[in-house]
């Protein structure tokens, strides 16, 4: 199935006409993506705040609620860099969900570990089911899993480049809904890039 260029469409208006559409359904599907992603980003920001959280913090106390890390290793994990992840954990030092202590070994280092307020807010914030509630609105059970199938063809990395996230292995994710993080794939996806 080809692509369809509007642009040499015999009458076809100026190629950017349609990306200056009112409506969603003439748009491109970059910008259609780019839209839904923003939408769902907003809404589920504003879900978070009621912990002090948003889409780049919460991650953060997920992977800390499985274990003690580096500022480090949490940047690497979320593919932020070192000065965004020290904004995020700066704010949830504030708030009380994280600690920062020396390493037992390596005096250069210091391990940031979730505290008990940080552990009851990641499992109640981490709740699959609001996430899944906002992003899929309107749309028929059937709908969804023909979304999820689609989305995860869009969100694989092209062949030959690798991504930290191909290793993650997620096949015990089921079932887990007292965990914090089962919301169903990568932890800190690769698009939250700042605070």
């Amino acid at each position: 199935m080809g692509v369809v260029d509007d642009a040499h469409a015999p009458g076809a208006a100026a190629p950017w006409a349609r990306m200056a559409s009112d409506d969603p359904a003439d748009w491109p599907v970059g910008r259609l993506l780019s839209a839904a992603a923003r939408r769902v980003e907003r809404e589920w920001n504003a879900h978070l705040a009621g912990w002090d959280l948003n889409h780049a913090s919460l991650p953060v106390l997920v992977l800390l609620a499985h274990e003690p890390r580096s500022q480090r290793e949490l940047a690497d994990a979320c593919s932020v860099t070192e000065q965004t992840m020290s904004r995020i954990l700066a704010r949830m030092e504030r708030t009380g969900y994280v600690t920062r202590a020396p390493h037992a070994t390596d005096r250069r280092k210091v391990v940031l570990a979730i505290t008990d307020a940080g552990r009851e807010v990641a499992v109640k914030a981490s709740d699959r089911r609001p996430a899944e509630a906002m992003t899929t609105r309107g749309l028929t059970p059937e709908q969804v899993e023909q979304l999820r199938a689609l989305l995860a063809v869009v969100a694989r990395p092209a062949r030959g480049s690798a991504s930290p996230d191909d290793a993650s292995d997620h096949s015990n994710d089921e079932g887990r809904d007292d965990e914090p993080g089962d919301e169903g794939g990568d932890v800190c996806p690769a698009e939250d890039r700042t605070a």
